[in-house]
């Protein structure tokens, strides 16, 4: 990040010692790594926030694309079914139309049967 050496941080080691002097030195020390720590402490807590924030992106694109996927598969199995039913339904209809028609012959030449049936044989 910094880009200190060794001989940098005694150069700031020897200045520190002059003007703070030594009998607070060691407190200011203290206090500045207490604060240092806490400083990376809330940079760590800011990067694992951005962390979730991009997975719970990541996880929303996933979800609207599997939503997105499962209409589009649902659309495709309803078309499906569609085509299958009419597809089946005509041949049915037409069966149903010709049974209608055959009973309703049965029915119609059923009294003359009837009749002939019940005629005494001569």
């Amino acid at each position: 990040m910094f880009d200190i050496g060794f001989s940098e941080l005694m150069v700031i080691g020897v200045v520190a010692l002059l003007v703070i002097g030594p009998e607070r030195l060691p407190k200011v020390a203290r206090t500045l790594g207490h604060l240092l720590g806490r400083a990376q402490r809330y940079v760590n807590d800011v990067k694992s926030d951005i962390n979730r924030e991009i997975q719970l992106d990541e996880l929303k694109k996933l979800q609207t694309q599997v939503t997105d996927s499962a209409r589009a598969l649902e659309d495709s199995v309803r078309k499906e079914y569609e085509t299958a039913r009419s597809v089946v339904e005509a041949p049915a209809q037409e069966a149903v139309a010709g049974l209608e028609a055959a009973t309703k012959q049965v029915a119609e030449s059923a009294p003359a049967l009837t009749e002939t049936l019940n005629k005494p044989a001569a």
